[in-house]
C-alpha cells in the first residue's frame, strides 16, 4: 500500500478564496472592477518549484523585489495588471465509472489520500466535476437508465451510477462544499433512439427523438439533484464528430443548432432550469470555431449557450479558441477534456506528460479560458478501466491489486496552477521574451497575483519578473515549472 512520488503535505498552505466587486456599465451589462494588487516593494514573493528530474516537488525558493529597468538583452516575465480580464471559475477533472471504480477497490486509507490531495484544504484545489450520463468508454460496460423503447421515461433510474460514481462525486463534495462545479456530458443516447440501433460506432439521434432525449437530460439532472448535487451546467454530445469504436453520436453543426434552440433551450427554461449552462461543442480546438458560428450568430440559439468547450486532441490549435472568444466575447470558454493517450506503464514516471498538461493549460488560459476540467481524475494500472481498450493516462493512478498509488507528473503541473489561481481570480497580460519560457499569470480576488513560469526546454535561463517597475530575479532548470505568488 505505498503512494510513489509525493506526498499530499506539498500543498498545505493555501485557502480557497472568493468575492469579486461588481458594477455596472453604460449599456446595462454587469462589469467587473479591476482588483487591486497587494504587493509592494516590500513584498517577499512565495516561489514553488517543481524540477524532477533534480527530486523538486513544489519546493520552496525566495528573492526579493528592487526598483529597476529593463533592457532588452535580458530575460523577462513582464505582467501588468492594468489588463484584466474573464474570471476563472475553477479546474477539476471528470470522475467517470472508471475513476469511481478504481477508487472503490482501493484501501480506505488511499481512497482518503486521493480525495484530499484532489479536494481537500491542503489538495490543488479542485472544484469542478464532470461526469458521464450514461456509459462511455471508462465504463466497465454500456448501459443507459431506461429500459428499451420507453419514450415515456417512466422507467428512468440512475441506478448504474450508484454503485461507485455517486458516492464518489459526494466524497468530492463534501470536501469541496458550495464551490462545488458539477456538470454532465453524454458519449451517447440509448440504442433505440439512435439511427443505428447501437449505443457505440456513431449513429445520429432519431429526429423524434430529440424532444424525448431533452426530456432525458431533465430526469438525470432532478435524479442528482434528488441526491443533493445541483447540476451547474451541461453538454449536449462529448465529441459530436467522432465516430469512435466506443459510446459516440453524431451531431452536425446544424443538426446541434436545432437541438439546443428548439429543444435542449426550451426544455431547461419550461423546468426552471436556465441557471443549468449549456456549453456548445466539447470537442477539438481545430473545429470550434467552424462548429459554433451559425448557433452563436443566431440570437435565438445564442440565449441558450452560456459557452463553448473544446478538446486538447488537435496538437495545439489555439488560434482557433482564440477567434471564438474575439467573435463572440460575451460566452465563456471551457476546456473539457484532455489527456495522455495510449497507456504505457514505463511512461508513468515521464516529466513529458505534466509539460503537456502545463503547455496546453498555459495556451488555453492565455486565450480566455476560464473553466478547465481533465479528463479521469482516477484510472488504475492498466490505465482503465475502459470496455473497449482505450486505455489512458490519469494525473492519479490506482494499483488494485497491490493498493499502490502512483502520481504521475501531471497531477503537480497541474497543480501549479489549480492550487493557487482561486475562483473568482481574472487573468493578468503576461508577457515572455524568450521562447523558453511560457507564462500565465492572474490575480486572485484577495488582491495575491500569481505567476506560473514553464521551462520545457534543455536550457537553463536566468530570468527576471518584472511588474510595475520592480524586478525579482531567480532562475528556470530544464523541464521546471515554477509558480510565484505575491
Amino acid at each position: 500500500m505505498k503512494t510513489k512520488w509525493m506526498c499530499v503535505a506539498f500543498w498545505a498552505g493555501t485557502m480557497l478564496l472568493t468575492g469579486c466587486h461588481t458594477a455596472v456599465d453604460q449599456s446595462g451589462q454587469e462589469k467587473t472592477e479591476p482588483i487591486a494588487p497587494t504587493f509592494t516593494i516590500t513584498t517577499k514573493p512565495q516561489i514553488y518549484v517543481t524540477d524532477l528530474q533534480n527530486g523538486k516537488m513544489m519546493s520552496e525558493a525566495s528573492t526579493e523585489f528592487f526598483n529597476s529597468r529593463m533592457v532588452r538583452d535580458y530575460a523577462y516575465i513582464y505582467v501588468d495588471p492594468n489588463h484584466q480580464y474573464d474570471e476563472m471559475i475553477g479546474f477539476g477533472g471528470a470522475i467517470t465509472d472508471a475513476a469511481a471504480e478504481t477508487l472503490a477497490k482501493l484501501p480506505k486509507e488511499k481512497q482518503e489520500e486521493i480525495i484530499n490531495a484532489y479536494y481537500g484544504k491542503d489538495g490543488i484545489g479542485y472544484t469542478v466535476v464532470r461526469t458521464n450520463m450514461n456509459s462511455c468508454d471508462f465504463s466497465s460496460a454500456s448501459y443507459d437508465y431506461v429500459a428499451e423503447n420507453d419514450s415515456s421515461l417512466q422507467s428512468f433510474d440512475i441506478a448504474p451510477d450508484r454503485k461507485f460514481k455517486l458516492p464518489m462525486i459526494k466524497m468530492a463534495q463534501e470536501k469541496i462544499g458550495d464551490d462545488l462545479v458539477f456538470y454532465i456530458s453524454p458519449w451517447s443516447p440509448p440504442a433505440w433512439m439512435k439511427t443505428n440501433n447501437h449505443m457505440l460506432r456513431g449513429g445520429e439521434l432519431k429526429k423524434e427523438f430529440y424532444q424525448t432525449w431533452a426530456d432525458y437530460f431533465i430526469k438525470y439532472i432532478k435524479s442528482y439533484e434528488a441526491e443533493g448535487l445541483p447540476v451547474w451546467g451541461l453538454t449536449i454530445q462529448n465529441e459530436p464528430q467522432s465516430v469512435q469504436t466506443w459510446e459516440s453520436c453524431i451531431y452536425d453543426a446544424d443538426m446541434a443548432h436545432d437541438f439546443i434552440k428548439n429543444y435542449m433551450g426550451p426544455t431547461l427554461e419550461k423546468n426552471q432550469m436556465r441557471d443549468c449552462r449549456i456549453i456548445a461543442w466539447d470537442h477539438n480546438r481545430d473545429f470550434a470555431y467552424h462548429y459554433v458560428a451559425d448557433m452563436l450568430n443566431d440570437p435565438e440559439t445564442a440565449k441558450y449557450i452560456w459557452g463553448v468547450g473544446f478538446h486538447w486532441y488537435d496538437r495545439g490549435k489555439y488560434e482557433n479558441i482564440d477567434q471564438v472568444k474575439k467573435s463572440f466575447p460575451d460566452k465563456k470558454l471551457a476546456f473539457t477534456e484532455g489527456c495522455g493517450e495510449w497507456f504505457n506503464p514505463e511512461k508513468i514516471h515521464s516529466t513529458d506528460l505534466g509539460e503537456t498538461y502545463a503547455t496546453n493549460i498555459i495556451n488555453d488560459l492565455n486565450r480566455g479560458c476560464v473553466l478547465w476540467t481533465d479528463w479521469n481524475v482516477l484510472l488504475d494500472e492498466k490505465g482503465g478501466p475502459n470496455h473497449v481498450g482505450n486505455f489512458c493516462f490519469a494525473p492519479v493512478h490506482g494499483f488494485t491489486e497491490t493498493g499502490e498509488v502512483v502520481y504521475t507528473s501531471a497531477f503537480p503541473y497541474i497543480g501549479h496552477f489549480s492550487k493557487f489561481i482561486h475562483k473568482g481570480a481574472r487573468r493578468l497580460t503576461a508577457s515572455s521574451n524568450r521562447f523558453q519560457l511560457q507564462t500565465t499569470s492572474f490575480i486572485n480576488p484577495d488582491g495575491t497575483i500569481v505567476v506560473v513560469v514553464l521551462n520545457a526546454s534543455n536550457d537553463t535561463l536566468p530570468y527576471s519578473l518584472f511588474i510595475d517597475g520592480k524586478e525579482a530575479k531567480s532562475e528556470s532548470t530544464p523541464h521546471s515549472i515554477v509558480t510565484w505568488v505575491f
